[in-house]
């Protein structure tokens, strides 16, 4: 933009400071009401877009047999016996009563469990406990031993040691919402099963009741991220945010002005996304920190020069001209480039980053123009008073320039080797994910979900579909025996807690029709015998405890499920090469299907980084055409992708260095923080060539001026970029909390290189130039007297 241009709407927003004001704030009131349209998801479907594989596999694998989707209700007696009348009769009401929770389609408890066995010639299918009130001590004694050496039970519902046993409640949530009561269904599943938990240990005051399973997980997304904006974007806003610009600017009439800015660029964020018909989600929730910390950047660059120029002797209306003229390119050029690197999240492969990229380049979008509409008007209204002083911390800049100059020599050479060694370590980074630690332990989800694990099951699981190819195909005596096969080869595997096959309940059905003689705990020998037996025992079932969940309904497939230790992404990709390498080696005759939730989030983290790549190059060639563009110069457009892309390489070579685990969140932090650290190389720049231009400096003298001029700006932006970005590590949502730390170590980097680094690539790679400019000058001047 030209200087002219500049100062005219400058002039302009001075004169029309009232009508600027009055339209800020009706734009804002009219973006407001797009909150009427917020609607939150906390389904955890939406990481995935709609044509991920590993979804569609896990959805057709729904739609074949019955849904996954559960509430674990884990009861632990505090005297360490699951098997007293007493607790066995709570657990038989809490069987009873899980049947009231919306949508449940099956209750499982050792309570309801279906024992088998046989009364002469006949089979007796029956619930394992009948009138606990009544039972013995040898009642008691069998059914425990009965339960921890079932199959079916033991390591999934029943602990070994009985002092642990669970309540699964199996529900059918509706894949795509449509009502208002659909898409509150999982909250209302969830409440409905803490009220009963409560009221369990209310009956029985000896039992400790405790919550997992994924209705929970999906129910505390939403939960864990409305407690972080409800502690940390207050203490960002009201405490961090002013206290730091206080500090730096020392005028009350500034710190107003920038959280006013940075609150209309938030509700203005928001409303305009959910007009678009967004709705919010974990990663979402996050985004009026990062609006709030981008902010606050474009109001600092415009703040400190104006109270510069006021204290040098200008007016308020002069200092502001002179403020938005020197401002108004740099902070255009940041605002588009930090654009640029939120909008390049569109190309992750997980929606909500989708939506926190383009909320957040939204707000940044909005941050600008109220920067230089509503900031400069409201000002111009308020009492402003300045020091006749500037702060000591300005003064720093100078000593910094001076001595970054002085030593440009070392630097670059140190700053070079200092680079490789860090970069080194980042081969160190792996890609591994573990679902249930994307929240912290303070969520009762992770804690209750973590007992569960050290003190019963998983809830980690895969489900292997083991399809025949044809109706009735699965009595076959070829194929029970592969799948028995399986199973027990899978039972010996150290990730897997907990196998659920059919070939269990056909060995115990063949043992029972032959008098329940252990000898005959094998598999039927003849398929007739064996679709005999499954028939007789599912016209045996209650309501509501059928084989769905095993059996697909033409019986052409099995489903066996595959109980798992907390794994990590990698680890669970392990499995599953196993498993399809086990049924290629043995039984390849047969199609398989291999799929879950915890599959899902596996595959996601590969594919993220590989879509995530795609766009940060993107956003590196849009942006550095824009800095060639902007800057009038090839060779410093070029020179700029040092400091824009070192930062990030620091960042991750250090994160190898110290953690090595990256998680989904990461996978997107090289394009967001792009856009970020670009902004200091910007200003830098333009200040630089500010002085190289129009004053004609030399380059040493011309880093002097850009250190004097935007140092203080830069060094205020960043603190508060990095304290933004960092309050976010206190998130009990891990995904944000690992995105703040890596940002903000970025951001911190990035201004050192800026500080360090850039001064002496640019006095090393002008200089020559500008010596041979001078003597080409004496040259004339000599020739010419």
């Amino acid at each position: 933009m030209k200087n002219k241009r500049v100062v005219a709407y400058a002039e302009w927003i001075i004169r029309w400071r009232w009508l600027v004001i009055f339209l800020s704030l009706v734009s804002v009131a009219a973006m407001i009401t797009g909150f009427s349209k917020m609607d939150f998801k906390s389904d955890y479907r939406i990481f995935f877009s709609k044509d991920n594989p590993q979804l569609l596999a896990f959805e057709d694998m729904q739609d074949t047999y019955s849904k996954s989707d559960n509430v674990l209700f884990v009861i632990t007696p505090k005297n360490g016996d699951v098997f007293t009348p007493d607790t066995l009769e709570t657990l038989q009401w809490l069987t009873e009563e899980a049947w009231q929770t919306p949508l449940s389609t099956r209750v499982d408890s050792i309570t309801n469990f279906q024992y088998t066995y046989a009364d002469g010639d006949e089979l007796i299918v029956e619930d394992l406990v009948q009138q606990p009130s009544s039972l013995s001590k040898q009642d008691l004694q069998r059914i425990g031993d009965i339960a921890i050496s079932e199959p079916l039970l033991v390591n999934r519902l029943i602990a070994e040691d009985k002092g642990t046993t669970a309540v699964n409640v199996t529900v059918e949530v509706p894949d795509d919402p449509q009502t208002a009561e659909e898409k509150q269904a999982v909250m209302v599943i969830a409440n409905f099963a803490r009220e009963l938990a409560q009221k369990v240990e209310q009956r029985n005051p000896n039992l400790e009741v405790r919550l997992t399973g994924m209705v929970m997980m999906n129910v505390s997304f939403p939960e864990a991220t409305i407690k972080d904006l409800s502690t940390l974007l207050p203490i960002m806003a009201f405490i961090v945010v002013p206290v730091f610009m206080w500090f730096m600017v020392r005028s009350t009439s500034g710190v107003i002005t920038s959280v006013l800015l940075n609150l209309f660029s938030i509700l203005g964020a928001w409303g305009l996304f959910f007009y678009l018909g967004g709705y919010l989600s974990g990663p979402a929730m996050s985004t009026p920190i990062v609006i709030l910390t981008m902010g606050v950047a474009d109001a600092v660059h415009i703040l400190v020069t104006f109270l510069q120029q006021m204290r040098r002797g200008d007016s308020k209306q002069q200092a502001m001209v002179e403020s938005l003229r020197l401002n108004m390119q740099p902070i255009f050029l940041t605002s588009i480039t930090t654009i640029i690197g939120f909008l390049s999240m569109n190309a992750s492969d997980v929606p909500p980053l989708h939506d926190f990229g383009n909320i957040v380049a939204i707000g940044v979008g909005l941050a600008f123009i109220y920067s230089v509409t509503f900031l400069p008007a409201l000002l111009m209204v308020m009492p402003v008073k300045v020091r006749s002083k500037e702060p000591k911390a300005y003064h720093w800049m100078d000593n910094l320039g001076d001595w970054v100059i002085a030593k440009r020599k070392v630097l670059l050479p140190s700053f070079a080797l200092l680079s490789v060694g860090v970069i080194a370590f980042i081969p160190n980074n792996e890609l591994n994910d573990e679902f249930v630690k994307y929240f912290s332990k303070e969520v009762p989800f992770r804690a209750d979900t973590d007992y569960t694990s050290e003190h019963l099951t998983g809830i980690y699981n895969v489900f292997v579909s083991v399809k025949t190819g044809k109706a009735n195909g699965i009595s076959e005596p070829e194929y029970l025996k592969a799948v028995d096969d399986f199973s027990q080869v899978a039972e010996t595997w150290s990730e897997v807690r907990h196998v659920e096959t059919i070939t269990d309940i056909m060995k115990r059905l063949n043992k029972n029709m032959h008098a329940d003689d252990p000898e005959w705990y094998r598999l039927p020998e003849r398929k007739d015998l064996a679709a005999q037996y499954l028939l007789l025992y599912e016209m045996s079932l209650p309501q509501g405890l059928d084989l769905t969940n095993q059996i697909n309904l033409d019986k052409s497939s099995v489903r066996v499920g595959l109980t798992l230790y907390n794994l990590s992404s990698n680890e669970l990709l392990v499995l599953e090469d196993r498993i399809y390498d086990w049924f290629n080696n043995n039984a390849p005759q047969y199609e398989l299907d291999v799929a879950s939730s915890n599959m899902m989030f596996a595959h996601i983290g590969e594919r993220n980084i590989k879509s995530s790549l795609s766009g940060t190059l993107i956003a590196l060639v849009l942006i550095s055409l824009i800095l060639m563009f902007a800057l009038r110069s090839f060779k410093l457009g070029m020179l700029s992708l040092i400091p824009n892309l070192l930062p990030a390489a620091l960042a991750f070579g250090l994160w190898g260095m110290l953690v090595s685990n990256v998680g989904m969140g990461l996978s997107v932090v090289v394009g967001m923080t792009l856009g970020i650290v670009v902004d200091d190389t910007v200003h830098f720049l333009s200040k630089y060539l500010r002085a190289r231009r129009e004053k004609n400096l030399s380059p040493q003298d011309a880093v002097r001026y850009a250190f004097q001029t935007v140092g203080m700006a830069l060094t205020v932006t960043t603190i508060v970029l990095v304290a933004g970005f960092y309050i976010m590590t206190l998130s009990t949502f891990t995904m944000n909390s690992e995105m703040g730390m890596m940002t903000a170590m970025t951001i911190a980097i990035a201004l050192i290189v800026d500080f360090l680094l850039l001064p002496p690539l640019l006095i090393k790679l002008e200089e020559k130039q500008h010596e041979k400019a001078t003597t080409d000058s004496e040259l004339a001047e000599s020739t010419a007297s």
